[in-house]
């Protein structure tokens, strides 16, 4: 007997098939002797749909009423789940985000957790036996009253963070994959699914392009030493045994894995602009007059790279920027123009990001060196590199991204068989 957290994103509970198929899921571990909470996002689609909703009644709409719109989706969703499992005996009731409650900031359709009081659902479990069905993506600001929102993929995050306030065991993320792999497997048809995969790995992997997770939730598993475990929805319910370990991917601390690999898995993303200040007169303060205008204005600056020519006198000065803040950031630079003092701006938007990511590489030498051979063999040219204590990422054009990751997890060893 233990205590779970089970998360459903959105293709999970696409409709009412598949929320029974996901009742059913819940019932295998009520039935097995877990205290369980589950988590649920908005049927697939139905998010991008009340965002339409609120951009075609007004552009500039306020950020307050679209927390409200949106977090509707998930509501439904709680509900039906809720319904469907006491239609098979389960007892179970829907929460709201600000019934729990969940407190958080009030940056509206970016808010971030501050805290969950997790008593109520917790005395529900040993008074009643009841699994709570927990609306994800929202909160409630306690200053204003307010409905809040996550950010987009915000249920991963309200998961591991219910599931740390309840003292949880595990918090097992039910998703459209069967775990973590070394990289897309669209791309990659050789890819592995790894059994395990330390926190500080998946947090580079998903800062860098994998889609299996939100960030903020694995930080938080991180902090609280939450382990993690990504698996399929899409299983037969009845085919599981709850006392063996499903296919799957645990994400925990990096002691609990016996052997770590060199590399981990290879991320890409082609959600980037490359940005170049070209001839910056070479002094201190250059660096702040063009990167504090583009922090004021929310825009998140990734690779930097800055050159000087052979006078001394000028300085060129590269940098990435998401694909999506591209206009702004140009705006932005253009608009300073006369503080910064730089004689040409250029941009291009075919370009992509691929980062090589492995906690084994803080013992190991070469590793990058290894990379940069291989996509010369292959004449990938590389326009800007960044380095950290366990990844590297290269920006190249964005038509040599699928090419340049088969050649690097090939080179790597990370292949199947």
């Amino acid at each position: 007997m233990g205590r779970l957290v089970m998360k459903f994103g959105g293709t999970s509970v696409a409709n009412i098939e598949r929320i029974r198929n996901i009742a059913r899921h819940v019932k295998r571990e009520v039935d097995a002797g877990h205290d369980v909470a589950v988590v649920v996002s908005a049927m697939a689609g139905r998010t991008n749909e009340l965002v339409d909703w609120c951009r075609e009644v007004s552009p500039m709409h306020d950020a307050r009423e679209y927390d409200a719109v949106v977090a509707s989706g998930e509501q439904v969703t709680s509900g039906l789940l809720a319904i469907a499992l006491q239609g098979i005996g389960i007892q179970a009731r829907s929460w709201q985000g600000w019934q729990i409650p969940i407190r958080t900031s009030d940056a509206h359709a970016s808010a971030r957790i501050l805290g969950i009081d997790g008593v109520e659902i917790i005395n529900r479990f040993k008074d009643r036996n009841e699994v709570a069905v927990i609306a994800g993506f929202q909160g409630i600001n306690p200053q204003t009253g307010r409905i809040t929102t996550l950010g987009r993929g915000g249920s991963d995050t309200s998961a591991v963070a219910l599931a740390a306030a309840i003292h949880a065991d595990r918090c097992d993320i039910y998703t459209d994959v069967d775990g973590v792999y070394t990289t897309d497997p669209r791309v990659v048809p050789k890819a592995r699914r790894l059994d395990k995969i330390a926190f500080e790995d998946m947090l580079e992997l998903a800062s860098q392009g994998a889609k299996v997770l939100q960030v903020r939730s694995v930080e938080l598993g991180m902090v609280h030493n939450m382990p993690i475990f990504v698996r399929s929805s899409f299983d037969n319910p009845e085919d599981i045994d709850s006392h063996a370990t499903p296919p799957g991917t645990l994400i925990c601390s990096e002691e609990e894995i016996m052997e770590n690999h060199v590399v981990t898995g290879i991320a890409f993303s082609k959600d980037e602009a490359q940005i170049s200040v070209r001839q910056i007169e070479d002094k201190p303060g250059v660096a702040a007059s063009i990167f504090g205008p583009l922090a004021e204005a929310n825009i998140n600056v990734d690779m930097i790279v800055q050159n000087v020519s052979e006078d001394g006198k000028t300085t060129d000065l590269t940098f990435t920027v998401p694909a999506s803040d591209h206009g702004r950031a140009r705006d932005t630079i253009t608009s300073a123009k006369s503080k910064i003092g730089y004689a040409r701006l250029d941009s291009a938007t075919d370009v992509a990001k691929v980062s090589v990511i492995g906690s084994g590489m803080r013992s190991h030498a070469g590793v990058a060196a290894t990379a940069f051979a291989a996509l010369a063999a292959r004449n990938i040219n590389i326009r800007a590199i960044t380095t950290s204590e366990i990844k590297f990422s290269v920006l190249i054009d964005a038509a040599y991204t699928e090419l340049a990751v088969r050649t690097l997890h090939t080179l790597y060893g990370l292949d199947q068989g």
